[in-house]
């Protein structure tokens, strides 16, 4: 239902994306889902997260590029965050194989220790 948008060119945007598509906005009325302008500090992401971006171009974008997190990377923001729900997201992308274990794990690996351990330990309880 929520979309989180950050406009890499230009990063005052998120407050334009909540005032016209938020959330209770009339676009979210109409069409059911919102999105949520962010800051690139919003969501703890792994090193080298840009380089893996993937990038969304079609008939439907009406030329414009969107960019989105691989979904490893995704998964691991997920698992920092740490909330009942993000955890959730990432059993659920378990379970519907839109990503693997042990690349997620490579890349928790990468962070400092601590914050590595719970990572880790919220995945290894996922299955």
């Amino acid at each position: 239902m929520e979309a989180d948008v950050y406009v890499m060119d230009d990063p005052a945007k998120a407050d334009i994306i909540d005032g016209c598509i938020g959330e209770l906005s009339p676009f979210h009325e109409t069409f059911g889902y919102y999105a949520h302008g962010v800051a690139e500090e919003t969501a703890i992401l792994p090193p080298g997260w840009k380089r893996r971006l993937i990038r969304v171009e079609n008939e439907n974008t009406g030329g414009v590029i969107g960019w989105c997190l691989a979904p490893a990377d995704l998964a691991v923001s997920k698992l920092a965050a740490g909330r009942d729900k993000d955890v959730d997201f990432v059993r659920e992308m378990l379970r519907a194989g839109l990503v693997d274990a042990t690349a997620i794990a490579r890349l928790v690996a990468l962070f400092p220790s601590g914050k590595a351990r719970a990572m880790k330990a919220r995945l290894d309880a996922l299955h």
